[in-house]
């Protein structure tokens, strides 16, 4: 059976399909009998509008037409599903029971063309394979001895990780991998970050949801370390203003504080987003810069999104507010770390931090004419420039140019192709994610 890859996270939130139905089984009390089984199917045909039937027939099919004997289905089954149900004690048997939901979906066409303006998945099915094929292996043992710590199979040590190999291979690489996951959260296997990033990178590449891969998966998350660069966009500081836009009352402000301190990206340890901006905001708070000019640095990155001076809040009582949030999350989410600013800031006497500040300097001539709220109260593009110039000398360069992006989002000069390779160059440098300056400034190129 052929599989038309979607962009599946536009269909679904989590699973879908067989690993669905596999979930769903494995958290029901007692043992389910075929018609309780078939009864939880129809919820997962039904998902999105019904469109949910599609992804399911075409996964029953996918082991159907298949050269895989019962036994290997069945132990995947039993090992995904957390031993719930047993096909094999179906009157038809195994293939019997797949035939039941093959001919209660027996038209696996979609009924409309979700994204249809974006590219479809495109990942053939050898290269899938033996990606998924690679994963499995490098959990076997470890998956071998969480199934039999469980007890609910009687199965022999390495049967599970071979049964999966065997349903990758010669079944389907995209209903391998679900099942896989499935018996990784259901037997609490620990996978390492490593591991978690390539799993990662296989979701992004077959357009699954991103929670399909993360939820319930137990990750072995390294310690947070703020010189770590593992989220695709932004963060910190820079990332908070991004967050503020049209006009807030303080206690919905500090609610979006929260929730930016508690936006980790999916492939950073939980409270790295917290870290991260405590140690922009600790970093400000303990330098020498005017107040006046972090007032103009936050009001000049958010567009004057939240008005700090109309609301009489001080600059510095503001990053004290967002202080005491992050602190807040760290306490709950990792109450064993503790700020502390790295000793080596070098980086503002070697070329890198010469290297942003060159690009200060030369950001002059977009920005000279830009007003920043030109209708209300405005900032010169300028004023906004120069108190990003004092964070790249006195404070950091990192922080400088992160915030240097942030405002040439907020302004939207034209840029050339040469300027646009050369921040994205410097964004490199620093370590930082795939789309950390893309998102920013891509659109911002002169075509032609």
């Amino acid at each position: 059976m052929a599989r038309q890859r979607e962009q599946y996270g536009i269909l679904y939130e989590g699973d879908f399909g067989l690993s669905a139905l596999a979930d769903m089984l494995s958290v029901t009390t007692g043992s389910p009998d075929e018609a309780h089984t078939l009864r939880l199917a129809s919820e997962v045909a039904a998902a999105t509008e019904g469109e949910g039937a599609v992804e399911l027939g075409v996964d029953v099919r996918c082991l159907l037409d298949s050269p895989l004997p019962d036994d290997i289905i069945r132990t995947t089954w039993l090992a995904a599903a957390h031993g719930r149900f047993d096909p094999a004690a179906c009157e038809s048997g195994v293939r019997g029971w797949l035939r039941r939901l093959a001919e209660r979906w027996p038209q696996p066409e979609r009924r409309h063309a979700p994204g249809h303006w974006y590219a479809r998945p495109n990942i053939s099915e050898e290269e899938l394979r033996t990606a998924v094929v690679a994963q499995i292996r490098a959990t076997a043992v470890q998956v071998g001895r969480c199934v039999a710590d469980g007890g609910h199979l009687t199965r022999p040590s390495g049967a599970v990780a071979e049964s999966l190999e065997a349903v990758a291979r010669q079944g389907d690489g995209d209903l391998g991998l679900r099942l896989f996951l499935r018996v990784l959260k259901g037997y609490d296997v620990p996978v390492g970050k490593e591991q978690y990033d390539r799993l990662m990178a296989l979701n992004a590449a077959l357009g699954f949801p991103g929670p399909l891969v993360y939820d319930g998966l137990n990750v072995l998350w390294p310690p947070i370390d703020t010189a770590r660069r593992d989220a695709s966009g932004d963060f910190g500081l820079s990332a908070l203003t991004s967050w503020f836009e049209g006009d807030w009352q303080e206690s919905t402000a500090h609610e979006r504080v929260r929730r930016a301190a508690a936006a980790d990206d999916s492939a950073q340890t939980p409270g790295s987003a917290a870290a991260l901006l405590l140690a922009d905001v600790c970093r400000l708070l303990d330098s020498s810069l005017r107040t006046e000019t972090i007032k103009v640095l936050w009001l000049s990155a958010r567009g004057r999104g939240y008005n700090i001076d109309h609301r009489g809040i001080d600059a510095r009582d503001w990053l004290r507010l967002i202080e005491g949030t992050c602190e807040e999350r760290l306490t709950q989410i990792a109450p064993q770390y503790r700020h502390a600013e790295p000793s080596d800031r070098s980086d503002l006497r070697t070329d890198l931090g010469s290297a942003v500040l060159r690009a200060v300097r030369e950001a002059a001539p977009l920005l000279k004419d830009a007003v920043i709220s030109p209708h209300w109260e405005p900032i010169p593009g300028a004023s906004a420039l120069a108190a990003v110039e004092e964070v790249v000398t006195d404070v950091d360069a990192d922080l400088g140019f992160r915030l240097l992006l942030r405002l040439l989002d907020v302004v939207s000069p034209s840029l050339t192709q040469e300027q646009y390779s050369h921040y994205r160059a410097l964004g490199t440098r620093f370590g930082y994610g795939e789309d950390h300056v893309t998102e920013k400034l891509e659109q911002l190129v002169r075509q032609g």
